[in-house]
Formats: C-alpha cells, structure tokens, sequence
C-alpha cells in the first residue's frame, strides 16, 4: 500500500456540473481519491507528500467523443489526399502526432470514428504514451453509422443505408453501444426509433426529437464546430479555418452563400443546444477533429466556448466534455473528479475566470495522482 498524497488547489471543478469550489484538498492512495474537502481541514500529518496547487484551477481530463486520427485538418487538399491513399505506417505517424496533440491539450480519452484499417491497435502497440489515451474505436468498441448525406442537403434525404438496413444493422449489433450521424428531422427520428444511443450532428433534427432523445436517454454530440467553421470560412476573410489555430490559415475569396449557410446552421443548432439543456438531454463534446480545419486537441476547447455560449455554464461544459464522454464510452479511468474515482486530471494556472481558454495552455497533467511524464516529453 502506497502513501496517502496531498493535492491542495485553489479551485476545483469536479465534472459532474456543480459550481466550482475554493481552496480544497484531495487526498489520493494507490492512484485513487480518498477523501476531499476544504484545504483549512487537510487531515495530512508530519512528513506527508503535499502538492501545493493553490495558484491554480484542477479540472478533470477532457473527452473528445468524435475524432479521426489518421485524417488530416489541412487546408490544401493535396495534404488530405495523400494521407487517404497512404499505407497503415503513414497513417500511424500521422495518428501518433496527433495523439501528442490531444495530450498536450489535456485530452485524454477520443472516440476514433473511422478505424477501418486496424490503426488504433497498431499505434497502441508501438507509442510510448498510448497508455495514458484511452482510445475507443468505431468497429472493435462501439458501432458507428453515417446516416445522413452532406449536410448542405439540408434535410438530407438521401442517406447513406434505407431505413430497413439501420433497423437490420441496430438489432445485430450485439452489446455495442451504436452512435448515428444524422441530421434533418426524419432521418433522426428514424435513428432514434431503430434504437441508437447516441445521436451525432443532428442539425435541423426539431424539438420532438430532443424530446424522445430526452425521454429515451439518447446521448447527443452536437459537433458545433463543424457549422462554425464552415462560417468563418465562408465569411469576409476568405478561405479560413479554424481562426483560433495559426496552423492552419489559408487565404481565398469569400462565399456569401456559403456564409449565409453555415450563419442558420450555426444559430439552430445554438438554439438546439439551448433546448436539450432545457430538456435534460445528456450531450457531450465531440469535435470531428480530422475535418477540414478541426484540430485534434485544441478543437476540444473550442467546441465547450460554443457549448457556453449556447447557456452552459463553465463547470457544465467541462462535465459535457468530460465525464458524459467516458462514461458512455467506458473510460473507467477517466471522468468526473470523486471519491473512489481515479486522481486524473489537469492543472491549469488561474482562476476560472479564464477558463476554458487557459485549458489550451496546461499547467501539468496528473495521470493516477502524479505528474504526468509523457506530458512532460510532449511540451
């Protein structure tokens, strides 16, 4: 049995949504919680192990629910291409980088939408920090089903499989849970119906679907990145992604149909969000990071500023992009910061006020109740 560490904190948020506390300690055991409470009551005695964290804010580690590890952001469609056509050896390296990405960012759970090639086995096999990602993979983990066409078909009436094929596909699956991206009311309802348990985009889906999410305890991933991005790069600037990233800027001319677009996209799917909040449907943080512009890490970040503008408060956001995705995914070692859970989590210098921008540049990571040295190897 190990010594009992002390971690003293100025703020704590611990993901299960209430509002953040001042000044408390854990006390962590053989990489588990054992006690928490305000830091004037630290029960340590002589000699004790005690991290002094006051200066700073602990948040648990962030979920990405929706990424594609082995797809590249990049604006030049050259880049894109080359990586599609590439053997499994490329297609690890680029997935390794980019799981150095999402560590340096604090996130340490994805949900790999596309492992059709076996790479999440392969790169788990050879990457020195593996172990601390949990990676989850359509295919092996959990199934996932395209339902619905391009989302500029607006209702998307042309799906990628008929409705008896998803009914056939849902009642096969077996114990895995199934997660469907679709989007427009009828393809959604039909999702919903045919049994998913998570629904993902869902623009246009309509209130009576957030109701039957709500009354069948659907998870939603809203991926409302997707639609601002779409915006920022059809707008004045020209052709630009991800304007919170200087890794990917690209100059063009601007699309005013495009733009006006992705503006009711955007708005709908906030108000959308504003209504599931409304409903109790559960939702969680998922990126598409792989997407044109949508960087794996940082996106994470920017994906929860969207949740907050929709009417989420901080410590809601950080639940959505936290313990929501590991729990459904089956994270164990990830998720909400209690008793009896594992000590995982990220350090970040400030108060909440300057969350969740400050999450994009961590103080340190703790993995099993001490600092992180693959972190460490990272920055």
């Amino acid at each position: 049995m190990g010594q009992t560490r002390f971690i003293v904190a100025g703020n704590f948020i611990d993901g299960t949504g209430i509002d953040v506390r001042r000044n408390v300690f854990l006390a962590i055991k053989d990489s588990i919680i054992t006690a928490i409470g305000p830091a004037a009551d630290l029960p340590c005695k002589d000699g004790a192990a005690i991290d002094d964290l006051k200066h700073c804010t602990i948040v648990p580690a962030l979920v990405d629910c929706s990424v594609s590890l082995s797809r590249s952001p990049s604006m030049d469609r050259k880049v894109r291409l080359s990586i599609e056509k590439a053997g499994l050896a490329k297609k690890s390296a680029l997935a390794a980088r980019h799981i150095g990405y999402c560590l340096s960012h604090g996130v340490l759970g994805v949900a790999e939408s596309d492992d059709s090639i076996g790479l999440v086995e392969h790169i788990q096999e050879v990457m020195d920090h593996g172990s601390i990602i949990d990676i989850r993979s359509a295919g092996s983990d959990f199934l996932r089903i395209v339902y619905s066409g391009n989302l500029y078909d607006g209702e998307a009436k042309n799906p990628r499989l008929n409705r008896e094929d998803l009914w056939s596909t849902l009642q096969q699956r077996g114990n895995k849970k199934a997660v469907v991206a679709a989007n427009g009311h009828k393809l959604v309802q039909e999702a919903i119906e045919a049994g998913c348990d998570v629904i993902e985009q869902g623009y246009a889906m309509g209130q009576d679907n957030l109701r039957k999410m709500a009354d069948k305890d659907v998870l939603w991933i809203p991926s409302l990145l997707m639609a601002k991005n779409g915006l920022d790069g059809a707008g004045s600037g020209g052709d630009v992604s991800c304007r919170f990233s200087m890794r990917y800027v690209a100059p063009g001319k601007a699309d005013p149909a495009a733009e006006t677009f992705w503006k009711k996209m955007l708005a709908e799917q906030l108000d959308q969000l504003r209504l599931a909040r409304k409903l109790g449907v559960k939702t969680a943080v998922g990126t598409g990071a792989g997407s044109v512009g949508i960087l794996h890490g940082e996106s994470v970040v920017e994906e929860m500023k969207l949740f907050i503008r929709a009417g989420y408060s901080l410590e809601e956001a950080i639940r959505c992009a936290s313990d929501n995705g590991a729990v459904f995914f089956g994270m164990e070692n990830l998720g909400a910061l209690t008793v009896g859970r594992k000590a995982t989590f990220l350090v970040v210098r400030g108060t909440k006020q300057l969350l969740p921008r400050k999450l994009s540049y961590l103080e340190n990571i703790y993995v099993d109740g001490a600092p992180s040295k693959s972190f460490y190897m990272e920055n």
